[in-house]
């Protein structure tokens, strides 16, 4: 073929003018495209496990992508690809979630529900940066993080990967985080490809079952499930991660309507798509929606796939496609297109960014520990308090605390899931213990307070799965789950230590053998021996402070109405006993807010804030609806007051600002990170709609006795719906903005308002 890029001094010079980084990223694409063999094609849109046959990835199907390395096998495979024709670079990516996941040493963060409870986008960005840094100078190119997934079923076991409940919020600190992974531009060598995941409805689970038909609308999809996942395309998040589920009957991998229409179509999305894991190869044997590899192929190919994630008969079978005549030869030309501009775009084809030499300067530094700490104490949230705390700790009169429960020293289960221990990586076991505080650790090392620790109960044991320890694809399956029983000796040694203290803090909550892909739970209660030892500590009088340690919003036994307090930790990372240990002797102010509603027993299941009004009554005939606690809520150490919102205009077109002042007053005597939570309530609808929803908060710190006249601005244009025909817009009549400190009615101040 005749080529028509310009003649450069590197042509002169014998190269090739896909390698010439002074031509355009789409020039060298065009040039190494016409090079390459439908072979090399059907390769580069291949990523492939790195703990299997490297030689047989690189050599024999010309894999574009690895997971799943060390800095070994990434030396290993650059190796190989200086023996193919074309040394095209690998992209090298890896489940980075919450720091870098299976990196032994590396910084890792609160879960994604942990850091949510900060409602700080800031603070999250620069987790994500910090995280980037780390990821970079291991030879990793690419994390598949944030989750926008929505999280409405908390049986669900991916709860803890989500921003919680409420499609603003998550578009706001998704948006957040995946400015904190790209920084600047992928130029930067410290930049690392976000992915957006699971697009899209993924979350919206059958009885909380992972990965299960998702029985969604499309009008709902474009309601609330679609637009965070709209707001960081826009904003250039670069791949996309496709979800495991099908909607409708249909595979989100083969969903022309989601992928063509949609996302390239209406937002214009130029991104990277991968498929999640296997989800090519889980059309044939277990969807069973594909007859063979080379129909799933032919299929996942043609919906727009770019990536295909550890299908390694994706190779065969595109092949083969092209055999039958369901595919062309050029029909893999733009997804290998899409692959080769991100690695141009990263420089790969000129430093393959390697590991760094001096990687452990950068990796766990005390820089990104004392961010850590810093997100730790901002993810942790004060929900109940009667005075007891904070604790009134001094050198002079020391605090006797009875510390119990199974997770007050499990250094592992307080990082959560996709952390070293939590069983993806085969190759590491957990994270090193002395970088990791326990709240035993915090405790102890604080001056003015006595610890007397006892375990009090056990959570679970594990038993093998009696339908094998492999799924058909070779992938393990969890193992199953068998509750310990009670167990009287421990209680009684915790009610022991209970009666000699001034105060018991209990530790308890859900391990990571509950938690993740294929891990949802029937039940919300404690498991194991949890609910006895909470019963037996409260009723000894002492004040009770329960710290659930959770992944997501757990059910507590009836008992706790009694505790003195409770704090919700989401798996607060390597230094939450740390930032725990500080809140409960005030040496921190607690300042999260709840990013999802904790249910009182799992048969209110969904519980989420925002549901759709019209359903006859407000409670079951046996239990109210109310959750225990809502989205939004979140005490602090001192009590504030909202008064006088005031909107400086009521009559307003679509194209104007909502301008609104409150009054937010400290009327306690220590300080406070408020969160000001602005909603929107549209009076009448076209169509069934929520009732409230939040649009956008401030975040403004007080001192004692402080007042400030806040105000908040809001576009006009964000009190929209998705009417009947699935078309977004605002409709004219009567509205409320609705201003406080959660979601809650009673939390809320209203202040009515006119759309013309």
């Amino acid at each position: 073929m005749t080529s028509t890029l310009p003649t450069t001094d590197a042509a002169h010079a014998g190269i090739a003018p896909y390698q010439d980084p002074s031509l355009t990223t789409a020039e060298r694409v065009r040039d190494l495209l016409g090079r390459m063999t439908v072979e090399e094609k059907v390769g580069q849109m291949l990523q492939l496990d790195a703990r299997d046959d490297l030689r047989d990835h690189v050599l024999r199907r010309h894999v574009g992508s690895i997971l799943h390395t060390s800095p070994e096998r990434i030396l290993e495979a650059n190796r190989l690809t200086a023996e193919t024709r074309l040394r095209i670079p690998l992209l090298v990516g890896e489940d980075c979630i919450h720091g870098h996941s299976f990196w032994p040493g590396a910084t890792i963060y609160p879960t994604q529900l942990g850091l949510a409870a900060s409602w700080d986008a800031e603070l999250i960005e620069r987790v994500a940066r910090a995280t980037a840094e780390e990821v970079a100078v291991t030879g990793v190119h690419w994390t598949f993080s944030p989750v926008l997934c929505i999280a409405r079923d908390l049986r669900w076991g991916r709860v803890s990967e989500t921003f919680g409940e409420d499609p603003f919020l998550i578009g706001e600190l998704a948006s957040a985080m995946v400015r904190g992974y790209q920084g600047d531009g992928l130029d930067d060598p410290t930049a690392i490809l976000a992915t957006a995941k699971h697009f899209a409805g993924y979350s919206e689970t059958q009885g909380g079952r992972d990965a299960s038909e998702a029985d969604i609308s499309r009008r709902k999809l474009r309601s609330w499930f679609l637009p965070p996942f709209e707001r960081v395309a826009r904003a250039g998040c670069r791949t996309f991660m496709l979800g495991y589920q099908s909607t409708d009957g249909v595979p989100i991998t083969v969903n022309d309507w989601l992928l063509s229409e949609v996302l390239r179509g209406e937002w214009g999305y130029t991104g990277t798509l991968i498929t999640d894991w296997d989800n090519v190869g889980r059309m044939v044997w277990e969807q069973k929606v594909q007859p063979d590899y080379a129909h799933a192929a032919a299929a996942a190919v043609t919906a727009g796939n770019d990536m295909v994630m550890t299908t390694p008969l994706f190779y065969e079978g595109a092949l083969e496609a092209v055999a039958q005549g369901l595919l062309a030869e050029d029909a893999f030309d733009a997804a290998v297109g899409r692959i080769l501009t991100l690695k141009f775009d990263l420089g790969l084809f000129e430093d393959p960014r390697l590991p760094s030499a001096d990687l452990d300067s950068v990796v766990g530094s005390a820089e990104h520990a004392a961010l850590n700490l810093e997100v730790a104490r901002r993810s942790l949230v004060l929900l109940e308090n009667d005075g007891t705390l904070p604790l009134a700790a001094t050198a002079s009169a020391p605090v006797r605390v009875a510390l119990v429960g199974p997770l007050a020293d499990d250094a592992q289960t307080q990082l959560g899931d996709w952390a070293g221990g939590s069983g993806q990586a085969g190759w590491l076991d957990g994270q090193p213990r002395e970088m990791i505080t326990t709240v035993l650790d915090g405790l102890r090392a604080l001056e003015g307070v006595s610890v007397q620790y006892a375990r009090g109960a056990d959570i679970l044991t594990l038993e093998d799965d009696p339908n094998g320890r492999t799924f058909p694809d070779g992938q393990p399956r969890p193992p199953v789950v068998v509750p310990c029983a009670p167990d009287q000796q421990l209680i009684d040694e915790a009610v022991a230590a209970a009666e000699q203290s001034d105060v018991v803090v209990a530790v308890v909550g859900d391990r990571i053998e509950l938690i993740g892909e294929g891990r949802s739970t029937a039940t919300l209660e404690l498991i194991g021996g949890q609910n006895a030892l909470l019963d037996a500590l409260i009723a000894t009088g002492k004040p009770v402070v329960v710290i659930l340690l959770a992944s997501k919003p757990l059910v507590l036994p009836a008992s706790t109405e009694n505790a003195a307090a409770v704090i919700w930790a989401a798996n607060p990372g390597m230094l939450g006993g740390q930032a725990l240990a500080e809140l409960l002797t005030g040496r921190i102010e607690p300042s999260g807010r709840l990013p999802i509603s904790f249910a009182r027993h799992v048969g209110q299941q969904p519980t989420y804030y925002n549901q759709i009004r019209g359903q006859h009554g407000d409670r079951y005939a046996d239990l109210t609806q109310t959750p225990a606690w809502a989205f939004g809520q979140g005490l602090s150490y001192t009590t504030v007051e909202y008064a006088d919102l005031a909107l400086a205009r009521t009559g307003l077109g679509v194209g104007d600002d909502i301008v609104a002042e409150v009054t937010v007053s400290n009327t306690g005597d220590r300080p406070v990170r408020e969160t000001v939570q602005v909603y929107v309530r549209d009076a009448v609808t076209s169509v069934s709609w929520t009732d409230r929803e939040l649009k956008t908060y401030r975040q403004l710190d007080l001192a004692p006795g402080e007042s400030a006249r806040v105000e908040l601005t809001l576009p006009v244009a964000e009190c929209s719906i998705v009417d009947a025909a699935g078309v977004r817009r605002v409709e004219p009549g009567a509205f409320e903005l609705l201003v406080g400190s959660s979601s809650r009615t009673e939390d809320l101040l209203t202040a009515a308002f006119e759309v013309r």
